[in-house]
C-alpha cells in the first residue's frame, strides 16, 4: 500500500511544485459567504487557508453573514427586506448584523487557533489580526427606496492591512464599515472583498460560493454539454455580464460574475468564483492547473516565446519523462543551457507547458525542429501545434525553405501536419554525421 502511495504521491508533489513557488510572496482577498460556515464548511477552509498561508501566501479573508443575519432577524419576529439585491438595514437588521458578526469573528478566530496532533494544523501558528479597516457611506435612496444602514465601501486603509500582512497575520475582515462619525454600516461581502482586492492590487480575488462557478452556457441547466468554464478572458465576461439579466439574488450567474470583472478592470488580474461545496475547492483552485471554479482573466495567461536561461529548469522538468522512455533523445542541463537561445516556450500562467528547439542548416536551407515536447497536464489542447508554427515563422525569418524532424514514435502527428517522410540521406551532411542508424529514427520534413 505504501509503495502504491508514494508512486502517487511524488509525481502529484512535483507538480505542484510550481505552483507553490510563483504564489510564495503574492497577496489573495479570499471572500466566504456564510452560507459556507452555516453548512459546517469553516474548520475545512481554515485548514485550508492555514496550509496556503504556510505556503508564503499573504491573506485576506472575507466572510459573509446573510444567512446568520437572516437567523438572529428571525428569532426577534422580524421579516429580512431586500431591494435592488441589497439588504435594508433598519435599526434591528443593524443589531442583527452586529451580533451575527461578532459571533462569526469568534468562530472563526477558534478554527484558526485549533493545533490538534495528527491533524492538518498541527503545527499552524495563524495570528488573525481584525480591525476598522473600512471607511464607509450610506447606500442612501434608490428609486424611493431608503436603505438605512446599509453602506458601501468608501475607502480601504491599505496602510494598515498591508502592515499586518507583512507582519505574518491573515487579516479577517468583517462586511461593516464605520463612517468619520463613528456610524456602523452593514455592507456586501462581495463589495468589501474586491474593493480590498483592488486597493491592495492583489494577485487574486477569490470567492468561495453556493455556485460551482460559471458555465460554457450561462442561464442553461447543468450537462456534460455545459460544463463549468474555467477561465473567461475579461472581454469574454464583460461580453456575459451584457446579456445576462441583473442579478437580484446570489445563486443568479451575474452576481459573483460582475465583482469578478470589476476587480479585474481595475488591476487585479484573476478572479475566481468557487463552490464551497467541494472539499479543498481553493487547495484545487490555486495549486492544479486548470482549477475547479471559474477565473475571470485580464491578461493573456498564455505566453509563447522564446526561450531565455531562467527557463532552463522548467524545460528539463519538461522533457525528463519523455527522455526516460525514450521518446526523446536525452539532453543534459550543459547541453540545454549552451542551446537556450534555440528554444521556443509556451508557458501558461507561470509554468512551461510545451517547447522545440530549431537548430539550423543555413548552406542547405533547413532546420532541424527537436525536443518537442508538451506537458501529459495538456495534451489534446494544440499547444504542440501552436509551438509548431511558431518554430515554422522562426525558420522563415531565418530565410529556410524547410524544417525536418527526426522520431520514433509520433510521425504519425507529424504526417498530419503536413510533413513527408524522406530517406535519412535527404539530412544535410552535417546532421547526417551525427545519425543514430541504431536508433532508426524516420526523417519527416515540411516545405516552408
Amino acid at each position: 500500500m505504501s509503495t502504491v502511495f508514494n508512486f502517487t504521491f511524488v509525481p502529484w508533489f512535483r507538480s505542484v511544485a510550481p505552483y507553490i513557488h510563483m504564489h510564495r510572496g503574492k497577496t489573495f482577498v479570499v471572500g466566504v459567504v456564510g452560507e459556507a460556515i452555516a453548512a459546517g464548511k469553516l474548520a475545512s477552509i481554515a485548514t485550508d487557508l492555514a496550509l496556503i498561508q504556510s505556503m508564503g501566501v499573504k491573506l485576506v479573508l472575507v466572510h459573509g453573514f446573510r444567512p446568520q443575519i437572516n437567523e438572529q432577524l428571525a428569532t426577534k419576529g422580524h421579516q429580512p427586506r431586500y431591494s435592488h439585491g441589497q439588504r435594508i438595514t433598519d435599526e434591528v437588521a443593524l443589531d442583527c448584523a452586529q451580533e451575527a458578526a461578532g459571533q462569526l469573528r469568534f468562530e472563526i478566530e477558534a478554527a484558526f487557533s485549533q493545533g490538534l496532533p495528527n491533524t492538518p494544523m498541527a503545527g499552524a501558528t495563524v495570528r488573525v489580526i481584525s480591525g476598522n479597516f473600512i471607511t464607509a457611506r450610506p447606500l442612501g435612496i434608490i428609486d424611493g427606496v431608503d436603505f438605512k444602514s446599509t453602506g458601501v465601501v468608501r475607502k480601504v486603509d491599505v496602510a494598515g492591512i498591508r502592515r499586518s500582512l507583512d507582519s505574518g497575520a491573515l487579516v479577517l475582515l468583517s462586511p461593516f464599515g464605520f463612517s468619520p462619525t463613528g456610524e456602523a454600516f452593514n455592507l456586501a461581502m462581495e463589495e468589501v472583498a474586491t474593493s480590498v482586492a483592488v486597493a491592495l492590487q492583489a494577485d487574486k480575488l477569490l470567492f468561495l460560493t453556493e455556485t460551482p462557478g460559471l458555465r460554457m452556457h450561462p442561464g442553461e441547466p447543468e450537462s456534460d454539454d455545459n460544463p463549468i468554464d474555467t477561465e473567461v478572458p475579461l472581454a469574454e465576461a464583460r461580453a456575459m455580464l451584457a446579456r445576462l439579466p441583473k442579478p437580484e439574488r446570489p445563486t443568479d450567474d451575474s452576481f459573483y460574475l460582475r465583482h469578478c470583472v470589476d476587480a479585474c478592470e481595475h488591476g487585479v488580474e484573476r478572479s475566481h468564483i468557487l463552490p464551497y461545496a467541494r472539499d479543498g475547492a481553493l487547495l484545487l483552485e490555486v495549486y492544479v492547473h486548470d482549477g475547479i471554479g471559474t477565473m475571470v482573466v485580464d491578461e493573456k495567461l498564455e505566453s509563447l516565446r522564446e526561450a531565455d536561461a531562467d527557463d532552463v529548469g522548467g524545460i528539463l522538468q519538461l522533457i525528463e519523462p519523455f527522455e526516460k522512455d525514450g521518446t526523446l533523445v536525452k539532453r543534459s542541463r550543459t547541453d540545454i543551457e549552451r542551446d537556450i537561445g534555440n528554444y521556443t516556450v509556451l508557458e501558461h500562467d507561470g509554468v512551461i507547458f510545451a517547447c522545440a528547439a530549431l537548430y539550423p542548416y543555413p548552406d542547405a536551407g533547413t532546420a532541424e525542429m527537436a525536443a518537442l515536447t508538451v506537458s501529459p497536464q495538456s495534451q489534446g489542447q494544440g499547444d504542440g501545434e501552436k509551438v509548431l508554427k511558431r518554430v515554422e515563422q522562426r525558420a522563415r525569418l531565418m530565410g529556410l525553405t524547410s524544417i525536418f524532424v527526426l522520431t520514433t514514435r509520433t510521425m504519425h502527428w507529424f504526417i498530419k501536419r503536413g510533413f513527408q517522410p524522406v530517406d535519412p540521406d535527404w539530412l544535410p551532411d552535417a546532421r547526417k554525421r551525427k545519425y543514430n542508424w541504431d536508433r532508426r529514427s524516420q526523417v519527416l520534413v515540411k516545405e516552408l
